[in-house]
């Protein structure tokens, strides 16, 4: 998906808001076709009549008819390769997690500025993962505080080359970046990355993150 211009449909059931995030994305350069919804089913729906596939969709989690959380569910078992951020108040660190087991991309909350949204849309563009920083320390916070006994012989699954790409990919350098710091080809980091997810059994990247949060793997 990096460098190709993409198609966002953004879905909110508060039409000022949904407007507004809309007027942003007209500005950047990097977004072709932007369409609306107003809830779930509208999404839903829309994606069926339509031709094309959107690349991302910005997702509320509270609507009416059809949530956030359902809605996540159902792209994603429809449409798997469709990128998912959501854009919420919601900072309660357990629904994070939830949504980035069901295989959200990123988590952006609504009083983030325009340079973030532009931000995290470029990240989950390189194949990538983006949160907010508020929500990223929330998760180490409540890691900490959690009982991770039956968690102590996670890193015995992972080689010492894996761990460290997972370190960097949790200080969310790129693939391209790793590569270079670790005198390595793209290809092979991803190939790690790939033994990764498997191993951990998330989703994406996203949840690899979480993944190596709540084990304690990795210090961000």
């Amino acid at each position: 998906m990096d460098n190709v211009k993409l198609h966002i449909v953004v879905t909110d059931d508060h039409r000022l808001f949904r407007k507004g995030i809309c007027a942003l994305l007209e500005d950047f350069d990097f977004v072709d076709q932007i369409e609306e919804a107003g809830n779930g089913q509208e999404l839903i729906d829309l994606i069926k009549q339509s031709k094309n596939i959107p690349d991302l969709v910005l997702l509320d989690i509270n609507m009416p008819v059809l949530d956030g959380i359902e809605t996540t569910k159902l792209l994603k078992a429809r449409y798997p390769d469709v990128r998912i951020i959501i854009i919420s108040m919601e900072e309660d660190v357990k629904l994070v997690s939830h949504l980035v087991e069901q295989g959200v991309d990123g988590y952006l909350l609504k009083n983030a500025d325009p340079d973030e949204l532009k931000l995290a849309i470029r990240m989950i563009q390189k194949n990538e993962f983006y949160f907010s920083a508020s929500l990223t320390g929330s998760i180490v916070r409540n890691s900490k505080t959690s009982d991770n006994n039956e968690n102590k012989s996670v890193s015995g699954l992972f080689s010492d080359r894996e761990l460290e790409v997972l370190e960097m990919i949790c200080k969310e350098f790129t693939a391209a970046e790793i590569a270079e710091k670790m005198a390595l080809s793209v290809r092979t980091v991803e190939g790690y990355k790939r033994k990764l997810l498997a191993k951990s059994g998330a989703r994406n990247v996203a949840g690899l993150v979480i993944f190596a949060i709540k084990n304690h793997l990795v210090i961000v």
